[in-house]
């Protein structure tokens, strides 16, 4: 789960980071009322999306830039109207872009230098990781990719947590001397508690800035947090913001059904993760495209394979659906009867290929053939793949 960087913000300023002084809004009074708490200095006006590269980006009206550094409140006036309710276009929104419902103003910095600071969970060495590097404000996968030098990695044990050489470390690693080392390790401390205490998958920081006063200032912020521990966090709950989120996703999501939207035309019903992601493949090595990752899960009962097809289906770029199921906790007779039951509540008008191994194999083609649902039934993945990516090319 993701959340906004002024949310990010917030949560940083409860555990003691510094961050400049901002406020949000989403309708034009409550931009008047944000611009002019900030008073007639430099502001900084930020589009709130899901997304990085907003800087980068291009709204689809032609108005470049989703963050904008302003010389007064009347520039971040017009800022703002060409922002709010726009979409906005980056490198990681794909063509279709996000709309910008939510602006965030703050006070400009007097930036001397910029950094990058992380932590992330390895789930290599299932253990957290300190990322730093002096190149903030950048790409860090430019920088790893072009620099890779300048990457500084610092693990940190689970049992034993965050110490204070940690702090150093990295600090003395960065450049900082003298009293920064004792802000920077202020920081990262707090960072760190942040990170464990909320079950956060990402806390970012890029960039952090040392300013000409010599302060230390998180200044971007970007965090994302386990979504299966997020039931122990209602607090963080309540900061999701479901108009970012693909709707057939949220659905999926009710019916605990793991669902990803993707941007091919034939849909994936798989019961497993690495069953997914094999299915997914396989379509791809005989040219198709797959629409979708749906994990029912292993215990999936009749009413979620309905949902499941509901939401498949409601994607008008689905030109074909593959069921692959292997049967273990997940019998192939409750997936052949939810494949019926769908059938009856939802009509389906694409190819529908349906590849049942496993736990009542028997029993699950025995009311698939009995069922009247037209489908096309498969042995094998490599048939399954084969005949559906098939079917799809012939009905274009």
């Amino acid at each position: 789960m993701n959340i906004h960087e002024y949310q990010a913000k917030r949560l940083l300023q409860e555990y003691g980071v510094p961050v400049p002084r901002g406020y949000a809004a989403t309708n034009s009074r409550e931009v008047e009322t944000a611009i002019s708490h900030l008073g007639d200095d430099m502001i900084v006006v930020k589009a709130q999306i899901h997304a990085g590269g907003r800087g980068k980006g291009t709204f689809t009206d032609g108005y470049k830039g989703g963050v904008k550094v302003v010389k007064n409140r009347e520039e971040a006036q017009e800022a703002a109207n060409h922002m709010l309710d726009n979409t906005l276009v980056t490198a990681q929104t794909g063509p279709e872009g996000r709309k910008v419902q939510t602006l965030y103003f703050t006070e400009a910095c007097d930036i001397d230098h910029e950094y990058y600071l992380a932590i992330v969970l390895d789930r290599e060495t299932a253990q957290s990781v300190v990322i730093a590097s002096t190149e903030g404000g950048m790409d860090i996968e430019a920088v790893a990719e072009k620099t890779p030098e300048k990457i500084i990695r610092v693990p940190i044990s689970p049992t034993m947590g965050l110490r204070h050489y940690h702090c150093r470390r990295v600090a003395f690693a960065l450049g900082f001397a003298g009293e920064q080392v004792k802000q920077f390790a202020r920081i990262l401390t707090g960072l760190y508690k942040m990170f464990w205490e909320k079950n956060a998958m990402l806390v970012e920081i890029n960039p952090l800035v040392t300013t000409k006063q010599g302060q230390l200032i998180a200044l971007d912020a970007k965090v994302s947090f386990d979504s299966n521990a997020i039931f122990q966090h209602p607090e963080i709950q309540q900061l999701r913001d479901l108009n970012e989120e693909d709707p057939k996703e949220i659905e999926a999501s009710k019916h605990n059904l793991a669902y990803i939207a993707l941007d091919g035309n034939i849909a994936c019903m798989v019961n497993g993760a690495g069953l997914a992601m094999a299915t997914m493949d396989i379509i791809q090595s005989f040219g198709g495209s797959p629409a979708n990752f749906l994990d029912v899960g292993g215990g999936a009962n009749e009413d979620q394979v309905t949902a499941a097809f509901k939401i498949i289906l409601s994607d008008p770029n689905v030109k074909g659906i593959l069921v692959n199921i292997f049967g273990g906790i997940m019998k192939c007779d409750v997936i052949a009867n939810g494949i019926v039951a769908a059938a009856k509540n939802v009509e389906i008008k694409v190819p529908l290929v349906v590849r049942l191994e496993g736990t009542n194999v028997e029993a699950g083609k025995k009311i698939l053939r009995e069922s009247g649902v037209a489908l096309t039934p498969a042995d094998s993945l490599v048939q399954a793949a084969e005949i559906i990516v098939e079917q799809v090319k012939n009905a274009d």
